[in-house]
């Protein structure tokens, strides 16, 4: 089924809030299959995962923009959202809990390792201490 959103409500004049696709959603998993670019025009189709902050609620969202903004301050959090410290700790456990982990640091390929050889970028022994690291 596809739903376009200009239809639903035609007096839009720009982009589609997402606090809107959340609600019309629900919470199921959503695949993008359009982009474009509001600079130069340019679209790009196939089929794209939402990224991880963009899946959770309206609600988590303004919730882990509001810890980033507050620098991690647990403090201010109890301010902002007039509760305790262990209720903010309880949904940052939750938040973070429904995130996978990013490895920021991937080992390379196997491919890639032995490219970097054939080129000369690294030495057999490196390559040898690279490729037993992937085992």
């Amino acid at each position: 089924m596809t739903v376009n959103l200009r239809n639903i409500n035609s007096e839009a004049e720009g982009p589609i809030d997402w606090q809107e696709v959340t609600r019309l959603t629900q919470g199921e998993p959503v695949r993008v299959e359009r982009l474009r670019v509001a600079r130069t025009g340019v679209a790009i189709e196939g089929s794209f995962e939402l990224p991880q902050l963009a899946r959770l609620s309206i609600e988590d969202q303004v919730f882990v923009i509001a810890f980033v903004r507050s620098h991690g301050s647990i403090k201010e959090m109890e301010r902002t959202f007039g509760v305790s410290y262990p209720t903010i700790k309880s949904r940052l456990n939750r938040i973070a809990g429904s995130l996978d982990f990013i490895d920021t640091n991937p080992l390379p390929s196997r491919e890639e390792i032995l490219e970097r050889l054939r080129r000369g970028e690294i030495e057999p022994s490196d390559a040898i201490r690279e490729l037993g690291q992937l085992a």
